[in-house]
């Protein structure tokens, strides 16, 4: 079945560093130094799942093996269904979440090859709904970076001419105001709008909005759970922050909504669009239906 270094097939004599995952078959190896500590089991329990999550990541990667799920993005008002986030599933051992495939990426320096490859598995997805929804499709900060996030984007709009597209990128990202001004006006001329996603998780910038102006903003979850029983201050400040966004012609989102107390404090917050598995959990595109009657 070959043998691997770092996820790459050795076609000649490779020479073995610290640290390398050597894959030989299915056998995952890390190499490392032999010291007088005795290290404890657990680190080398640990040490084989970090192993076996890169010899899975090589397949997910090498194979496509990912699974778009997609969560409904709702009107908070009429209940209606505005779009679909795309959210990337597998079933390989070890990285069956977004999270855990891009702690691997990260082992590797592949974050932006894994990004770009979900968010086109993402859109490609959608084709198995009866239309074609509007689709709200993820970047990783090591992107905004790389000049081949433009030819990216070009790509998946040359291959999908007509679908309404949405590019969120987050907040804590969004510190270069040269480049994100660049990239408002590749999204321009693609027709393709923009979120900021996670607002108030980190470094809040308010100065973006008004510089580099998403047309949405989707407040984090940390503002957003349990927000009904809140104290005043909490919910003024949400809502001080609402108010602004609107007057700034930016459409306010509600992350994490998780029960029907939450959404409609939300709408009395000013909030007109709302996620969370209250409205919907991620589901597979041809199930997906079946969450909108939740």
């Amino acid at each position: 079945n070959g043998t691997f270094v770092n996820g790459c097939r050795i076609e000649t004599t490779v020479r073995l560093q610290f640290d390398d995952l050597l894959q030989i078959a299915d056998i995952p190896l890390r190499v490392r130094r032999h010291g007088a500590e005795v290290r404890q089991q657990t680190m080398a329990e640990d040490v084989y799942g970090q192993a076996i999550a890169l010899v899975q990541f090589d397949k997910l990667m090498s194979e496509r093996q990912v699974t778009p799920f997609y969560q409904p993005v709702i009107d908070i008002n009429s209940r209606e269904v505005l779009g679909y986030e795309g959210l990337g599933r597998s079933r390989l051992v070890g990285i069956t979440t977004p999270a855990a495939m891009f702690r691997a990426a990260a082992s590797l320096n592949l974050e932006i090859q894994l990004s770009r490859m979900l968010r086109w598995e993402g859109i490609k997805g959608g084709d198995a709904f009866p239309d074609e929804p509007h689709l709200f499709v993820n970047t990783h900060p090591a992107e905004l970076d790389d000049p081949g996030l433009k030819k990216s984007l070009q790509a998946i709009r040359a291959a999908n001419p007509t679908r309404q597209l949405t590019l969120e990128i987050h907040e804590g990202a969004v510190t270069n105001e040269g480049m994100m001004v660049e990239l408002r006006a590749v999204l321009n001329d693609l027709d393709i709008t923009m979120a900021y996603d996670d607002f108030g998780s980190g470094r809040a910038r308010l100065s973006e909005l008004v510089k580099v102006r998403p047309e949405y903003l989707k407040f984090d979850i940390s503002l957003i759970h349990n927000i009904h029983i809140a104290n005043e201050q909490h919910q003024q400040l949400v809502a001080s922050l609402v108010k602004m966004v609107t007057e700034l012609g930016i459409i306010p989102l509600a992350e994490g909504v998780e029960c029907e107390e939450e959404s409609e404090t939300c709408q009395q917050l000013g909030f007109q669009l709302g996620q969370g598995y209250h409205y919907g959990r991620p589901a597979p595109a041809p199930n997906v239906s079946e969450l909108d009657e939740a």
